[in-house]
Formats: C-alpha cells, structure tokens, sequence
C-alpha cells in the first residue's frame, strides 16, 4: 500500500513513501548491485535481493514498484518475486507478458515520459501520466476511490512546483507532515499502518526525488518508528 506523489514536467518530481512490513530486512539508498546494475542506486529489499526504488542516474531512468490486487493462478511455488522489476526497468527492459508475478503497478520515469505499467495476474497495462500533479497507491492513477488519493491529490496540485523552484519538497513534505497527524490506521493516511486493513505493513520512509536531462537525483528519510511521522 506504498503511496506516489509525482509531478511530470521539467524537470519531473516525485515523492513515494514505502509501506512494508517492518520484520521484512532492508537497506536504505545504495549502490546494492554492482555486478549486475552498475551505478543503480536503490532501496534494496534483502529477501528477494531486489528494489522497491530503484534509479540510473546515468541513464535518467527511475522506477517504482508498488504492490496491487491480482487473480494470477498460479500455485505460489511457482510465483516469482516482483524485486527485479524496478530494476531492470532503469535498465531500459521494462516487463512484458505472460508474467508469473503477483499483482503490482510499476511507475517508470524517464526525462522524456512518465507511465505506470499495471500487471492483474492476467493483463499488464500500461497508463501514460500526464503533464500535472498525479497520485497512485495500490489502484489506478488517481484512483478517486482511494481515501488517501481523494483526501489529498487536490492538495498536492494547489502546491505544484513552478518552474525552477528549488524548495519544492518542502512545501509537498509539509503536506505529509500534515497527513501524518491522521490516525495512522485513517484510510486516509498516507503515513499508514495496515494492520487494521488486514496487512501487516507499516510505513517505513519516503523519497524525494527529481528527474530531467540534466539528471535524476534521489534523497531518503527513514521513519524513526514505523508508521509514525517523524
């Protein structure tokens, strides 16, 4: 139940928050994969061995993987993990069907587009995100269905960056602070903690990060407490 905020323009901007359980192992920003994804940084997921973030700064790609709902029929031993999807999508190999992977929508940018490829366990599908200020979590892009989408896009988007506006993130990451006095198990929330949704997820950081043809930049915050603003 990770949560986007991104903004496509030039350059595009971007703010994730990760939800995961927090007895899962991980490591903060870093450059995990040497041998096989030189000069990739990310967040690396140390089970799967893959990246919940991951971005190329050389190639200005990066890439978001964010978990949702499927029907894949599949026996889970034969499931494959969803890690190196954000991965080898700054490579330039995005996914493509049939995939044996659960549910998940991948956002790709890059300093000339910006899309979310959406897989259900029958159909991958793929979303340009338009000029503008979008939010997506575990549904569509700007899911009006999803109480924290609803709640806060309209905010975020009257807090649009301006062109060439270097304290941006401030503005955005008060609007987080501002979301985190919510009850953390608020639908609403986008600091969450999804237990009394039936998951034992929680969230555990958030990413600034900004992508154009000058480059791709990233910066992380990790939660003192899981699923407590801080």
């Amino acid at each position: 139940m990770c949560t986007v905020v991104i903004d496509v323009s030039r350059p595009t901007r971007l703010l994730a928050v990760r939800d995961e359980d927090p007895q899962r192992e991980w490591d903060d920003l870093g450059v995990w994969w040497p041998e096989h994804y030189p000069g990739v940084i990310g967040i690396r997921d140390r089970r799967a061995g893959g990246a919940w973030l991951a971005v190329d700064p050389a190639s200005r790609r990066l890439a978001v993987l964010l978990n949702r709902a499927d029907v894949l029929d599949l026996p889970e031993s034969e499931v494959l993990s969803r890690g190196s999807l954000a991965l080898e999508s700054v490579a330039g190999r995005s996914p493509e069907p049939p995939l044996r992977t659960h549910g998940f929508n991948l956002l790709e940018v890059s300093s000339e587009r910006s899309r979310v490829l959406s897989w259900d366990g029958v159909q991958l599908s793929e979303t340009p995100v338009p000029e503008g200020v979008h939010m997506i979590a575990h549904d569509g892009l700007d899911d009006p269905t999803t109480a924290r989408i609803a709640t806060w896009l309209p905010r975020f988007r009257a807090e649009r960056p301006a062109p060439g506006d270097a304290d941006w993130s401030s503005r955005w990451l008060e609007l987080l602070a501002e979301s985190g006095r919510l009850s953390r198990d608020d639908d609403r929330a986008i600091i969450r903690d999804n237990h009394v949704h039936g998951y034992p997820t929680m969230s555990l950081l958030y990413c600034i990060a900004a992508v154009s043809d000058a480059g791709a930049h990233v910066h992380s915050h990790v939660l003192a407490r899981p699923g407590e603003w801080s």
